[in-house]
C-alpha cells in the first residue's frame, strides 16, 4: 500500500509569499493532501457533482466578475455553498479584492483566505509545483550525492569503502556536495528523482580518523548545494580477485529507486584507484551518451570493421 504524504498549508503559504486576508484557527496545523488545485466557477453556480473539497480553491478574474451581478445576499449564499464543503483554503490571485462577503463567509466557516500578486495561471502552476514537491514519494538511501559537471551523481556502497573521502576529493576538484551518509530522495515526476540531505546533517561530511567536517566553513558556500536531480548512480564494491568485470561498457545497468530506473556504473575498489577521477569520467561519459555518443559502441564497430576487412 502506497504511503500518503501531507504538508502544512502554512509552509506553502510562506514558500509562495502569500498574504493572509483571513487566518483560520487551524492555520498552523492545517494539512494539504493533494497538489491539485481547482477554480470553482461551476461550484459558485451551484454544481458540486464530482467536486473534490481537498483541493486549494483559486479565485481569479473570471470568478470575481461572475459574482459581481449578484446581490449581497446571493453572494453570501453562493460562497456559503463553497466554504461549507470543508475546503482547505482559498487563494485570490493578482491582488484582486475578494469582497466583504467572501471574508465574512470565510470567518463563519473558519477557512483561510490568501491573496497573491501572481496571475491565476502562474499561481496555479507554482502551487502545484510547491505542494507536489512536498507530497512526492520519498525514501532515504545510504550514500553520497554530488553535483559533478552539472549532473547529480549518487555514490553508493558499503560503509567504510571510501565514499566520503571521494566526496572530499571531488569538492577539492571544484564539484559540489549535496548530501553525505544519508540521502533523502523524492520522486518529483514520473521519471525524475531529486536528492537532498536531512536538515540535521546537511553539508557535514564524516571522514574516518578525522571526524566531522563542515564543508561550508572549510571549502566555502560554493562547495555545497541544497538539492540536485539524480542522473547517475555509481556503486562502489570491494575488488574481488577472479571476478569478471565489464571492460567495454556495452551493457546498460540500472538501479530502480521509487520506480525510476537510474543508469548505474559499478566500480570495483582497491588501493591505488583514483576514485574521484573515475567519478568525473563516469559523469562525462554519461553526458556523452545523453548527447548520442557511445564510445563503447563506436570502439566495437571499429574492431568489427577491422576484422571484416582483414577477412575480405
Amino acid at each position: 500500500m502506497e504511503h500518503t504524504f501531507s504538508c502544512k498549508m502554512a509552509k506553502i503559504a510562506e514558500t509562495l509569499n502569500f498574504r493572509t486576508l483571513y487566518k483560520s484557527t487551524d492555520y498552523d496545523t492545517k494539512l494539504l493532501t493533494t497538489s491539485e488545485v481547482h477554480r470553482p466557477g461551476l461550484q459558485l453556480d451551484g454544481f458540486f457533482t464530482h467536486f473534490n473539497p481537498n483541493r486549494i480553491q483559486i479565485i481569479g478574474g473570471m470568478e470575481i466578475e461572475f459574482m459581481k451581478p449578484y446581490s449581497y445576499h446571493e453572494r453570501i449564499a453562493k460562497y456559503s455553498d463553497l466554504f461549507a464543503r470543508g475546503i482547505p483554503c482559498v487563494v485570490v490571485t493578482a491582488n484582486r479584492e475578494p469582497g466583504i462577503e467572501m471574508l465574512q463567509i470565510a470567518e463563519k466557516y473558519d477557512v483561510t483566505v490568501f491573496s497573491t500578486d501572481m496571475e491565476t495561471a502562474t499561481a496555479m502552476t507554482n502551487i502545484i509545483r510547491a505542494v507536489g514537491l512536498e507530497l512526492a514519494p520519498r525514501i532515504t538511501r545510504h550514500g553520497v550525492l554530488m553535483e559533478v559537471y552539472g549532473l547529480g551523481v549518487l555514490i553508493m556502497g558499503e560503509s567504510g569503502i571510501g565514499k566520503s573521502e571521494t566526496a572530499i576529493e571531488l569538492i577539492k576538484r571544484g564539484h559540489r556536495l549535496v548530501a553525505d551518509d544519508a540521502v533523502e530522495i523524492k520522486r518529483t515526476d514520473i521519471d525524475k528523482l531529486q536528492g537532498s540531505a536531512p536538515d540535521l546533517i546537511k553539508y557535514y561530511v564524516e571522514v574516518r580518523g578525522i571526524g566531522i567536517i563542515d564543508v561550508r566553513r572549510s571549502f566555502g558556500m560554493g562547495a555545497v548545494k541544497p538539492w540536485q536531480d539524480i542522473a547517475l548512480v555509481v556503486n562502489f564494491e570491494p575488488w574481488k580477485d577472479g571476478e569478471v568485470y565489464d571492460r567495454l561498457g556495452l551493457k546498460d545497468n540500472y538501479t530502480n529507486i521509487l520506480g525510476v530506473d537510474v543508469t548505474t556504473y559499478t566500480v570495483p575498489v582497491r588501493p591505488g584507484r583514483n576514485l574521484s577521477v573515475i567519478i568525473e569520467v563516469a559523469a562525462m561519459e554519461f553526458r556523452q551518451k545523453i548527447m548520442g555518443f557511445n564510445a563503447a559502441k563506436e570502439f566495437t564497430e571499429q574492431i568489427n570493421n577491422h576484422l571484416m576487412k582483414g577477412n575480405s
